[in-house]
């Protein structure tokens, strides 16, 4: 099959001023061991996941089937002696998955629930993303990815299985010599003759809930998460997971392709077979070389599975003709209707759209199929006009008002209706193709329930487990890294003065607006106290074997709440005249755990960052001066100053440190929070200390407790070798300091920058 057109030259021309893309999606594993098969990779999922999701199933099934009453377990007589096996009404367990342990106990029997599933569905992939930063790999979390899916859609068939043999023992159980009610055995057998009939509708009904459910988790949560653990990468691999496709048999669904994309034929003998009519649009995009405008090595196929060329193309039926780009589209859309036209296929395409809203009046008496074909068939109009009669009571009203509008279809609807069928078919296309990345990636995957296996693969080191918090494997906690803050009061002396001058108590002031706020903080970030003085508080954050590596960012956005709540009690304080708390901040990191020795039955830390935190949240006495009536962003500064000589004669150098309300982070705790998480650059321009100097910012989201993210930002600078007489500038050095912003105005800069950087 080949097109020719009269002003072939032309339309290349058109096509020329097009910018195509083309997109081949993949799904790779990589890093990953194989399985007890040398195959595929093992997995092993939550058993409270796997008995809710199928519980869940089961529930939808009977819901969409109208069997709920069938379907349903009946509760226990109560006479009967207690069960611990008793299960839950729709627990749907698969036939031949593997019982509970001999002696264990059931969980507490209670109905499906919609919101248990999909919070445990986030939180297994919370697990999953977690364990893929700790390890490095991002594969930890596609492979498990691929494993809920595969297992869902598994169980999608094997609970439809379960549901209509319970519904065939409860029928059953009307007709035996106890009972007499013959109209309820009548309607439970019409019943589930329905649901057997009606099973491909069911399960497209089911799935489109469990996807529902899958984008709504990935749009609330899992997205931002990962995002915050590895910025950009890999995102047009998750694309892929969102996919209607991958809960539709083998990707067609007449009625599903008619709400989503656009219903194509399913037989040979059909015109608008999918695989014509993808033939078809290749022929175009060669006719019009499109090829050369999308690059050496693109495919038409690559090129058919960007939606977005069909805009480029086509501007959707609808380009705007004041432009020359307008114009170019406009040629094109002409040539693709006079292809869909000539080639006899864009009578199915009308129709496949005005089918949609026929589908609901008119299923499940006529299929899908046979209503498209009535609105541009005679004969197909003739034989679905019998079959309604058969059912006496539906109107062909809606019908007729359909086959009008098709056959009177202005030529300017037909332009909307062809740009709008090339875009859809795109669409389609793409997901045709993510749906073969996931089934390639899915043979890769053998999901295991049975014990056995589980077993074996485990002891050869081969299995994935992902399993929720409650379900890990208790032992010993142990502690492999550890980052230590320190928060200092600035003149606190001077402070304690001022009270005790006052007639006021310096601890009870301490104690509301400093120790008393920041133990509310504890818990949440998971801090521990190490030690406390009379102006100043030490923390510890620690983290164990087997745990998301966040120590430091937690550290971080922990610190810089404490000045915010600080910042807060301040304003209180003015306003009752009371003087203010300023604190500066110094965040250490060890990659070790910390030592203790004890002192009775008391355990003290013995651990080098320590000290440098204790150096870090310092201020030098003389620093203040330098800062006094200069309007600065920023809280913490280092400078090398020339004391005096030493023994030998050399200039004895060292650091003085100005941080007043800051955040100060050492170098080694800036390495591992950009292994944490994923930090974006920033180079601004910013009035400093002499003048204006480019200020490089790094900005981070965090992830803190159960779908919460603060952003934090932390500043790159050199230190400054200075005159500490003049306090004027010799020289920058090569030695870097970093601190964690606190001032809102540098977070809405970088807010700014980010959105700018994006928009370009």
């Amino acid at each position: 099959m080949a097109f020719s057109f009269l002003q072939r030259g032309n339309l290349a021309d058109h096509a020329r001023q097009c910018k195509l893309a083309q997109y081949k999606p993949q799904l790779t594993l990589e890093g990953l061991v194989p399985g007890v098969d040398n195959l595929r990779h093992d997995v092993y999922l939550s058993p409270r996941f796997r008995e809710v999701a199928r519980a869940q199933i089961a529930l939808m099934i009977a819901k969409y089937g109208q069997v709920e009453d069938l379907a349903r377990e009946e509760t226990p007589n109560s006479s009967a002696p207690p069960s611990v096996m008793r299960p839950s009404p729709f627990l749907g367990r698969t036939p031949g998955a593997p019982s509970a342990a001999p002696g264990a106990k059931a969980p507490a029997a209670k109905p499906a629930d919609p919101a248990d599933f999909k919070s445990l569905i986030a939180e297994l992939h919370t697990v999953s993303l977690n364990r893929a930063k700790q390890e490095g790999n991002l594969s930890l979390d596609l492979v498990a990815r691929v494993a809920v899916l595969q297992f869902l859609r598994n169980e999608l068939n094997a609970q439809f299985g379960v549901v209509v043999e319970r519904c065939r023992a409860k029928a059953q159980s009307y007709e035996g010599p106890r009972h007499s009610n013959s109209a309820k055995a009548v309607d439970a057998r019409e019943r589930v003759g329905h649901l057997q009939v009606n099973k491909r509708h069911i399960l497209r009904k089911a799935g489109q809930e469990i996807f529902q459910t899958l984008r709504e988790v990935e749009k609330e949560k899992l997205s931002r998460l990962r995002r915050s653990l590895f910025g950009e990468q890999s995102a047009e691999t998750y694309d892929l997971f969102l996919n209607r496709l991958l809960f539709a048999d083998e990707g067609r669904d007449d009625y599903l392709n008619a709400e989503h994309y656009v219903m194509l034929g399913n037989y040979d003998s059909d015109a608008d077979r999918a695989s014509r009519i993808l033939s078809i649009a290749s022929q175009f995009l060669e006719s019009i070389e499109a090829l050369a405008v999308a690059g050496q090595y693109a495919t038409y196929d690559a090129i058919l599975s960007a939606p977005e060329n069909a805009e480029e193309l086509v501007a959707g039926g609808t380009p705007d003709e004041s432009t020359a780009k307008g114009k170019a589209q406009r040629a094109l859309l002409n040539a693709w209707l006079d292809v869909l036209q000539r080639e006899q296929v864009m009578q199915y395409v009308i129709a496949s759209y005005e089918v949609v809203g026929l589908l609901n009046v008119y299923w499940p008496h006529i299929h899908a199929q046979q209503l498209k074909n009535a609105l541009i068939s005679e004969q197909e109009y003739r034989r679905v006009g019998s079959l309604l009669q058969e059912h006496g009571k539906v109107s062909l009203q809606d019908l007729n008002q359909a086959v009008r509008r098709v056959q009177g279809i202005k030529d300017a609807d037909r332009l909307k209706l062809a740009g709008r069928f090339l875009r859809d078919l795109m669409r389609y296309s793409r997901d045709l193709r993510r749906l073969e990345a996931f089934k390639a990636a899915s043979d890769k995957v053998n999901v295991i329930t049975a014990d056995r296996l589980r077993e074996l693969s485990s002891i050869n080191n081969q299995l994935y487990e992902y399993l929720l918090p409650g379900e890990q494997k208790q032992g010993e906690e142990k502690i492999v890294r550890h980052v230590i803050l320190k928060a200092d009061v600035r003149d606190s002396t001077a402070l304690t003065r001022t009270l005790m001058d006052r007639g006021m108590n310096p601890a009870s002031y301490f104690s509301l607006n400093f120790y008393d706020p920041i133990n509310k903080l504890l818990a949440k970030y998971g801090a521990t106290k190490v030690f406390i003085e009379g102006d100043a508080v030490i923390l510890a954050l620690f983290e164990r074997e087997g745990e998301p590596g966040m120590c430091v960012s937690r550290c971080c956005v922990l610190a810089r709440e404490m000045i915010q709540i600080v910042r807060a009690y301040n304003l209180d304080a003015q306003k009752s005249g009371l003087p203010v708390l300023d604190l500066g901040i110094g965040i250490v990191f060890q990659d070790q755990a910390p030592l203790y020795l004890m002192d009775g039955n008391t355990r003290i830390m013995i651990s080098s960052a320590l000290n440098e935190s204790d150096r870090l949240s310092g201020c030098g006495k003389g620093s203040k001066k330098y800062f006094a009536g200069r309007e600065i962003m920023f809280n913490v500064f280092a400078f090398q100053t020339v004391e005096e000589k030493d023994a030998a004669g050399q200039p004895d150098e060292f650091l003085l440190r100005y941080n007043v309300r800051g955040i100060s982070l050492s170098a080694t705790a800036f390495e591992k929070l950009r292994r944490e998480i994923s930090l974006e650059v920033h180079d601004l321009e910013l009035p400093m200390l002499w003048g204006k100097e480019k200020v490089r910012l790094y900005s981070g989201l965090v992830p803190v407790g159960e779908g919460s993210f603060h952003n934090i930002v932390v500043r790159e600078a050199f230190i400054p070798h200075i005159d500490a007489s003049a306090f004027a500038i010799k020289q920058w050095t090569q030695r870097r300091y970093y601190e964690v912003c606190t001032n809102q105005a540098v977070y809405e800069l970088v807010e700014q920058h980010a959105h700018a950087a994006h928009a370009d």
